[in-house]
């Protein structure tokens, strides 16, 4: 079990604000061992912890009752300390809210909760929670964080080619080292096929699953492709499916939701603005794109590290664009932590001339300074024109 180190700082550094921390995020990313290696942190510091996890038999008396655990937190607590509170799948109980809301107000606790359902991954929180909590959206592994399961290790390229097959699922990393490659795809089916049943279906109220999956496999066919639903409708409507604009857009919203996609906005850096139209779908893990496509997706390899670098990029930083200038494109824009833009352009190699002139040229003329990066396996790393190329694994593993 490694430690997710940004993780854990980033709890430690909320820890104790009077807000209500909930830990979001795909299923099996690792939100349970996170909030145990978190409690074990405080404990081992001599904290008072009050832990449920109500997936464990022994707290199923719970499930339809949110007083009767509220009423068993209270009895537990010490109110002349500060008491740490920590609901493992809070989503299961009824009117969890309402049972939060009761013991925030109280001077003497601190709350952590995870949730592995829609309702706990979308804006519902938000609304139900208003100016009382903070979200921590949890991601499978990085890179970096996936290398640790292997140990000091000289085969990073072998590494990097797995972790872009097989993606970053704590639990995925553990068959690879064990040498079970060949039970990875079907764990991660069962996965999907748990989201599909549990989040999507029971939550979503999705009438017709077939329609669901073809667009999902639809968008995971098109990482990095500009998608609407409206040319989605199209290319499903000629193939003899029947199916609108507005519930593709229901889909779409509902991958989202769940974290099996992430919706990338476009944004046109002469106008300084967010465009409406043009938008991207990236997979929330590689893994799942290979085991639902099979393994001939690694075809697509230029989108598949395009979606490598911008899941990077999602964690590094809050606001992630695609960029528009005139009429070419930047892969990526973000703004970082000082306020200023810093643009991204990812590519296999650049090592042959008319490469490296197209990817470049989207960078040159951005009418401003700021940073300008572009990521790729070539080995030597350069700089020209004020644009630096860097090697993609060596960027990853940055701290």
């Amino acid at each position: 079990m490694i430690k997710r180190k940004s993780y854990l700082d980033l709890l430690r550094e909320v820890k104790d604000t009077n807000l209500i921390k909930v830990i979001t995020g795909l299923r099996r990313s690792g939100k349970s061992t996170l909030l145990l290696q978190f409690r074990n942190e405080l404990e081992l510091n001599k904290e008072k912890v009050i832990f449920y996890n109500l997936e464990e038999k022994e707290n199923e008396l719970f499930l339809k009752d949110a007083d009767a655990l509220y009423n068993q937190i209270i009895s537990e607590v010490d109110e002349n300390r500060k008491n740490y509170i920590f609901i493992d799948e809070v989503q299961l109980v009824p009117d969890f809210e309402r049972m939060l809301d009761s013991l925030y107000v109280k001077p003497y606790t601190d709350i952590y909760v995870t949730g592995s359902n829609a309702y706990m991954l979308s804006s519902d929180i938000a609304t139900l929670l208003t100016g009382r909590s903070i979200k921590i959206e949890m991601q499978p592994l990085s890179f970096s964080e996936f290398l640790q399961f292997f140990g000091p290790s000289n085969n990073k390229q072998d590494l990097f080619q797995k972790y872009l097959l097989y993606g970053g699922l704590p639990e995925v990393a553990n068959l690879l080292t064990k040498g079970a490659e060949s039970t990875v795809s079907i764990y991660l089916k069962g996965v999907y096929e748990t989201i599909l049943e549990k989040d999507v279906k029971m939550r979503k109220n999705i009438r017709n699953m077939d329609d669901f999956k073809r667009v999902y496999a639809y968008c995971l066919d098109n990482i990095g492709n500009i998608t609407s639903p409206n040319n989605i409708a199209n290319v499903l409507n000629s193939n003899h499916h029947s199916i609108d604009h507005k519930t593709i857009d229901d889909y779409l919203r509902s991958l989202t939701d769940c974290y099996l996609l992430c919706s990338v906005k476009r944004y046109d850096i002469r106008g300084k603005d967010i465009l409406r139209t043009g938008e991207k779908y990236y997979s929330i893990d590689m893994g799942l794109v290979s085991s639902l496509l099979g393994r001939g997706s690694v075809e697509n390899y230029g989108h598949r590290l395009e979606n490598i670098v911008y899941l990077e990029l999602k964690k590094r930083y809050h606001d992630v664009w695609i960029g528009k200038n005139y009429n070419k494109e930047i892969d990526f824009v973000v703004r970082n932590h000082d306020g200023e833009m810093e643009y991204y352009q990812v590519s296999q190699s650049i090592a042959d001339l008319p490469t490296r002139e197209r990817e470049l040229s989207a960078l040159k003329n951005t009418g401003d300074y700021y940073k300008k990066t572009v990521l790729t396996l070539d080995i030597a790393e350069t700089s020209e024109k004020g644009i630096v190329c860097r090697n993609l694994l060596a960027w990853l593993e940055e701290k």
